[in-house]
């Protein structure tokens, strides 16, 4: 084993004397850590993090990329103009590919504005104000 270099004094009893000796703290081995670990306590992996991406779409190759973004939990919005600019048709594909991608793995796609969509992965929701009715009187602050 090696030492890291680091002591701890022992620990005094009530009434007794102890000599002063530095004990060396050293890292267990791959097989003591597994032995000395009790069936008890749950070892927790470290869970992944999600993050909120904003990407541009400037091509129709960048589909894979985007695909295995949102399959490792990421929530992606991408810039849709830098692909409108080159062609209007490879927009309205990209989109389609992403809504039947979105749909088959319970994510959730929906635009921002003009320029934008943003893509969620299962378990995210984008929320949607529901849009109001002719005879449904329009709210106010009162």
């Amino acid at each position: 084993m090696r030492a890291l270099g680091i002591f701890r004094k022992p620990k005094k009893e009530e009434g007794e004397k102890m000599e002063e000796k530095p004990v060396p703290i050293t890292n267990p081995t791959p097989q003591q850590a597994t032995i000395e670990s009790s069936p008890q306590t749950e070892s927790k992996e470290p869970e992944a993090k999600t993050y909120l991406k904003a990407l541009p779409l400037r091509d129709l190759a960048d589909l894979e990329g985007i695909k295995a973004e949102v399959s490792n939990g990421n929530i992606l919005i991408l810039k849709i103009t830098p692909l409108a600019n080159k062609n209007i048709l490879d927009v309205s594909h990209a989109v389609n590919e992403l809504f039947t991608f979105a749909a088959e793995i319970g994510g959730d796609i929906a635009r921002l504005g003009e320029e934008r969509i943003v893509i969620c992965p299962p378990k995210i929701r984008i929320w949607r104000e529901k849009s109001l009715t002719r005879d449904e009187p329009l709210p106010t602050a009162a």
